[in-house]
């Protein structure tokens, strides 16, 4: 019984045992999952909350019964010092930084509040400073701790287009903030550097009717519902234009060019345009997302409203949503933006029509020359071209600009247009800006005038323009000239191109980047009348235009520019088939009435008012025409003082421009080879006339000791041979000591006598021997020279040779005397003067001879003598009957007054055309 109790305690006591360690283990077990609930609502709570934000969660009454779990209070707790702890750096610094930072980067209207600006016209022209920001309204941080604004802006002009999305309940608003920020853009400019552009899908009226005012001047344009495809249209041709021809240099966009050069040579153009919500037809929408591609680069820029568009561009967008709070990509997702409301009706209408008048007024003005001119001379670099404007339109510069785009300018306008004024201007605007050592300037006139004498000193005003270095006036008859100039600007051309290549570049602009120490200018050559070069169907035309088509081709690269100018171009037989030679003179200017400048659709230079003139930088089509009123240029006052300030700039060691004067003759006192020779120099040489050439040179035939080495002057005008004789005596004698050299100077006609005593005395004065004959000694002379020689020919004689140089005037007229033979020895004069031109050259006695025709000169040297005139002068001779005395070749010549054809056949393949030079010394009562 004591053990059945005694074991039944024990059980009992077991299983008491077992109950209390499964209720301690149940117990625990309650607790844990209690705390895991906890745990896992305050996670859940946590996560919601962070989702919702706390902000949102304290304010929205669902949330209130959590929040008073006393279980929850916690995690809020740490929530909310969370979310202080983030904002530390934001809370009263943030606002205050983004306020400073739109103030300095939308300066005046573009970020300022309206009553500050609305009603009063831009100041700014758009070169440079353009707002990087521009204001549509406030923000703020929608989970803020404190509710703090700052202003909401966005990029625009040529950053980045607009887009905005309304619902229907909102649209009205959008339409206000739209007028609001096209009125900062049209109020921060000078009025007409934004032009705007409306299209509404739903309407052809009413939308933005506040800045209709801005149409009446032409700042504004609506456009039809049905007509987009006209805009689009219009627009892509405007990037068309703008990359053909402005963008050319390797600049990116109008603002590249802008802040290369200094100004903004296009608007911006702002198309608004009103949608439905729907995209537009495939066609349209392939159209737009173009132009949205490219149109920042091009100055277009597209505010669209409730229009979808999908385009790899910057794209700046305004949503408002089906909640109405308005969120922007500038701002991101987490503020919400209030815009600007829309502007006072009354007050916008007003502001607008201020702005049109200011256009209008400045429009009206008329432009004088000092408006072409820059404040600051000789600040511009002609490194990628040149560019100046040359008149105005609507009040705005209208320019030229002449580079690898349009490297050559072609003008065209009837007598009386204006052409000789439109250079002036052209000249006055480009030489205000570049210095001489950005642009050289050669100026050629073809018609009988002197309008580019004036670039040159006189004898009332002594001031040269300092960019000329070669003016020709009066060469209408001296085609030869044009040639020349040809001719240089190939062979420097060709000189660059070597530079060029050995600094393994192909550009001017490269050249000078690479050698900044060589003086690389620009070269701008002008020819008026440039017609003339080319009125002969002759070797004269056929050389220029091959010379003329090289330089227009290949000289763009080498900085080397033409401008031609020309009543009528179509004439031109010489062009006739080589429309090649046109096509490069991109760059047309049409005066009124002009006639095949433009392309022949283009009408506008019939219809163009006097005093203006149509610039056109597209090869003369339609669509590149710009109207300009061209100022007064050449009144006193004008250019004229111009001049004389840039004259008055100009470096000392500058060098006077070249003239050539087709109707002055040269002085051999005043030529630069002249005054060049000295005694013991070298070889000496005889100085005949003036080359017709850009440097002014003078025709030399060098006096070497070697058969032929004789001069003829042929013709029948005693002075121009008196002038080539003359030159050649005083020129030799130049380069002797006195004493060293002898001259004998005959006059065989009384006509030449005068001339013939002037030099003697003149070559007398200098030290030299000389012995003056007339007829009766003319055949003892000979003799007597022939004796001299035939004794150095033999060896007899001791005596060193000395220079001596026989100067013959008219010597054809001692032909009967010198026809005689002497009885003893058999030989006629003729005999003997053949001798001496013959064999004297060797022993130095040469001949300068006078014949008075070129029969006279060949019937008296037949039998190979004719050899023994090396080099001759042809005077009043025709071509034709000089072929002989030039190797056979056939000569195109006629006899012009004052000129002569030169030819040493030692030096030259052709003849060369020279001005016999005025020798500045007396002769029968008047001067040679």
């Amino acid at each position: 019984m004591n053990k059945r109790t005694e074991r039944r305690k024990k059980i009992e006591h077991a299983f008491e045992e077992f109950r209390e360690t499964v209720g301690l283990a149940l117990g625990a077990a309650a607790r844990d999952h209690s705390r895991a609930a906890v745990a896992h609502a305050r996670s859940m709570f946590d996560l919601w909350l962070r989702q919702t934000g706390v902000t949102a969660a304290v304010d929205d009454p669902a949330f209130r019964r959590c929040l008073d779990n006393p279980l929850l209070k916690p995690v809020v707790q740490q929530a909310l010092e969370e979310h202080q702890g983030i904002f530390t750096g934001w809370t009263g610094q943030g606002p205050l930084e983004l306020h400073r930072l739109v103030a300095e980067a939308a300066p005046g209207p573009a970020g300022e509040p309206w009553q500050t600006w609305l009603g009063q016209a831009g100041q700014r022209d758009g070169n440079s400073d353009v707002p990087g920001l521009w204001r549509v309204g406030t923000a703020v941080i929608d989970r803020a701790p404190e509710r703090e604004e700052f202003p909401a802006a966005i990029p625009l002009l040529d950053e980045s287009h607009l887009s905005f999305s309304s619902t229907p309940e909102t649209r009205a608003q959008i339409e206000g903030s739209v007028e609001a920020l096209l009125l900062r853009l049209i109020s921060f400019f000078q009025p007409g550097t934004v032009q705007l552009h409306v299209w509404d899908v739903a309407q052809l009226t009413g939308a933005l009717p506040g800045l209709y005012p801005l149409a009446r001047a032409g700042l504004l344009t609506v456009h039809d519902p049905a007509r987009l495809h006209e805009l689009l249209d219009e627009f892509a041709e405007h990037i068309r234009r703008i990359h053909t021809s402005v963008l050319v240099d390797g600049r990116p966009s109008l603002r590249a060019v802008a802040e290369a050069t200094g100004r903004r040579t296009e608007p911006w153009r702002v198309a608004v345009l009103f949608g439905n919500r729907k995209a537009l037809e495939e066609q349209l929408q392939q159209k737009l997302q173009r132009i949205a591609r490219n149109g920042l680069a091009c100055g277009i820029q597209l505010i669209l409203v409730d229009l979808p568009i999908t385009v790899n561009s910057p794209l700046e967008t305004i949503r408002v949503g089906k909640d109405g709070v308005v969120r922007g990509t500038m701002t991101g997702p987490h503020a919400s933006v209030t815009l600007d409301p829309q502007l006072p009706r009354e007050q916008v209408t007003k502001a607008c029509g201020a702005i049109s008048e200011s256009l209008l007024e400045r429009r009206s003005r008329v432009c004088s020359f000092d408006d072409l001119l820059p404040e600051a001379r000789w600040s511009s670099t002609s490194s990628s071209g040149l560019e100046a404007p040359i008149g105005y339109h609507d009040g705005e510069p209208v320019s030229m600009i002449i580079g690898d785009a349009s490297p050559h300018v072609l003008v065209g306008g009837p007598s009386g247009s204006g052409k000789t004024n439109f250079l002036y201007a052209m000249l006055g605007a480009l030489v205000s800006r570049y210095s001489p050592d950005e642009l050289e300037l050669y100026l050629l006139d073809f018609k009988e005038g002197v309008s580019f004498a004036q670039f040159t000193p006189g004898r009332k005003d002594p001031s040269w323009l300092p960019h000329a270095r070669l003016v020709g006036v009066n060469v209408n008859a001296d085609r030869e000239f044009g040639l020349a100039l040809l001719k240089f600007l190939a062979d420097e051309m060709r000189r660059r191109a070597d530079a060029a290549k050995h600094h393994e570049v192909t550009k001017l602009e490269e050249l000078r980047a690479e050698d900044p120490s060589g003086r690389w200018p620009r070269i701008v050559a002008v020819i008026d009348e440039f017609q003339y070069l080319f009125a002969e169907r002759d070797a004269v035309t056929s050389r220029a235009v091959g010379l003329l088509e090289d330089v227009a081709r290949r000289g763009r690269s080498q900085g080397i520019h033409l401008v031609l100018s020309s009543q009528d171009v179509s004439g031109i037989e010489a062009f006739w088939g080589k429309p090649a030679i046109f096509e490069q003179f991109v760059l047309r200017v049409a005066l009124p009435k002009a006639r095949r400048v433009l392309a022949e659709t283009n009408l506008a230079a019939m219809e163009v008012p006097r005093r203006h003139a149509v610039i056109n930088h597209d090869s003369g089509v339609r669509h590149g025409n710009e109207i300009a009123r061209v100022p007064d240029a050449t009144s006193k006052g004008t250019f004229d003082a111009l001049q004389l300030d840039l004259w008055q700039r100009r470096a000392e060691s500058l060098a006077e421009p070249l003239l050539f004067d087709g109707e002055k003759v040269p002085r051999l006192s005043t030529v630069d080879d002249y005054a060049a020779l000295s005694p013991g120099a070298g070889v000496p040489t005889a100085l005949l006339g003036q080359v017709i050439d850009v440097s002014g040179s003078a025709a030399k035939v060098r006096m070497v000791r070697s058969p032929g080495r004789n001069v003829a002057a042929i013709g029948s005008v005693l002075g121009d041979a008196a002038g080539v004789l003359g030159a050649a005596a005083l020129s030799l004698a130049r380069q002797h000591v006195p004493g060293e050299a002898d001259f004998t100077v005959a006059y065989l006609t009384e006509d030449a006598s005068a001339s013939a005593r002037s030099l003697a005395e003149e070559l007398g004065a200098a030290g030299h021997g000389v012995d003056l004959i007339d007829l009766d000694g003319i055949r003892e002379k000979l003799d007597g020279l022939a004796e001299g020689l035939n004794a150095r020919l033999s060896g007899t004689g001791t005596e060193a040779p000395r220079p001596h140089y026989v100067l013959l005037y008219a010597i054809d007229a001692a032909y009967p005397l010198l026809e005689n033979k002497n009885p003893a020895t058999r030989q006629s004069g003729l005999d003997t003067m053949k001798f001496v031109l013959k064999h004297g050259p060797e022993f130095g006695t040469h001949v300068i001879g006078w014949w008075r025709s070129a029969q006279r000169l060949k019937s008296s040297l037949i039998g190979g003598a004719l050899d023994d005139i090396g080099s001759w002068v042809a005077l009043d001779v025709h071509g034709q009957e000089l072929s002989s005395l030039a190797a056979g070749q056939i000569i195109s010549w006629a006899p012009r007054p004052r000129r002569g054809l030169f030819f040493d056949r030692f030096e030259h393949a052709k003849p060369e055309v020279v001005i016999p030079f005025s020798i500045g010394i007396s002769a029968g009562g008047g001067e040679l």
